[in-house]
């Protein structure tokens, strides 16, 4: 009977203690997903399909943000020596400015608050376009002697397209500085504003600079581009018939060559032309038609000198001590 109660007396006093030392321990959570975090991200969920994605923010409102330093960044990015007041002046868009003058009149501020004293890129931008035309004219006809003026207008069309400047203008940064109204920066914004950007440099580093600027952002995206996707020639054969007369050749002879499949649902064509008793080029088609249209847009690329297989562009700087080096090693 004693040993029962001293027994029950010694457990209830160890619950106790128990207790007061659990109350003294803070117990960590452990990891996991929290029982509220599936509620919580089902109404996220309803909440996206219901309301749709939030309108994006400019950079320059997010924070850690430095517009100046980015400019300078920018310069020393892309390896060229830009006046960096150009450089800001290049990169605010005439929509900016009348937005913020829109946006500070509605704040009733006086009238000598609400001057800006920006000037925008509208000289820089036809500047800048002015002289991108002509030199990648210049380039064409020089790359590229045989090739036609329609094509030359074609190839530079291309290159200073919108979509191809505002792809050139996202790769560089350019997005986060340009200064728009509108969030995310048009591609007709983004055109202007790099060829304001090119602008500021032929005043800054002069013609050379700025054609190495061009050849080495634009230029390149030539590379792994067929000439007949930038330049839509109707009727190939004709142009053909056209460049072969110039060069007091026989008209082209076109004949079939072999054939595959020509019982099935996908057949197989491949058409020659020759002239003189030689193959100009061959082409396949899934008809006879266009086995023809495609050998004579690969003569035309021979004529041209734009084949696939052509020799790269040499984008290497000069070897201005290369001759020197020859004299001086032939010399010994």
């Amino acid at each position: 009977m004693a040993s029962g109660f001293m027994l029950s007396r010694g457990a209830a006093s160890l619950g106790v203690h128990c207790q007061r030392l659990c109350r003294n321990i803070s117990l960590s959570q452990v990891r996991g997903k929290k029982r509220w975090m599936r509620a919580y991200m089902a109404v996220m969920e309803r909440k996206l399909k219901l309301e749709g994605p939030p309108p994006p923010t400019p950079r320059s409102q997010q924070p850690n943000w430095d517009y100046h330093a980015e400019v300078q960044a920018f310069s020393n990015r892309i390896q060229e020596n830009i006046s960096l007041c150009q450089l800001k002046t290049a990169f605010v868009n005439p929509c900016y400015l009348q937005a913020e003058q829109k946006r500070r009149l509605e704040l009733d501020e006086g009238a000598e608050t609400t001057a800006l004293a920006l000037e925008d890129n509208i000289q820089l931008s036809e500047k800048g376009e002015i002289f991108t035309k002509n030199f990648l004219s210049d380039w064409c006809r020089a790359g590229f002697p045989n090739l036609p003026s329609d094509g030359v207008e074609s190839i530079v069309g291309h290159l200073t397209s919108r979509s191809l400047f505002a792809h050139v203008a996202r790769n560089l940064g350019m997005e986060d500085l340009t200064l728009n109204a509108e969030c995310p920066v048009p591609d007709e914004v983004l055109h202007s504003t790099l060829m304001a950007v090119i602008g500021a440099l032929r005043d800054s580093s002069g013609a050379e600079r700025t054609g190495f600027f061009l050849r080495d952002f634009l230029i390149a995206q030539l590379i792994g581009k067929d000439l007949f996707d930038m330049w839509s020639v109707v009727n190939p054969m004709g142009l053909l018939v056209e460049e072969l007369t110039k060069r007091n050749m026989p008209l082209p002879e076109p004949r079939l060559i072999r054939s595959a499949g020509a019982s099935t649902v996908l057949p197989l064509y491949f058409v020659g032309l020759y002239s003189e008793k030689k193959l100009l080029a061959q082409g396949p088609g899934e008809t006879l038609v266009a086995a023809e249209e495609e050998a004579a847009r690969v003569a035309l690329r021979k004529i041209y000198g734009y084949t696939e297989n052509r020799r790269p562009f040499d984008f290497s700087p000069p070897q201005q001590h290369q001759q020197p080096l020859i004299q001086s090693l032939s010399s010994n």
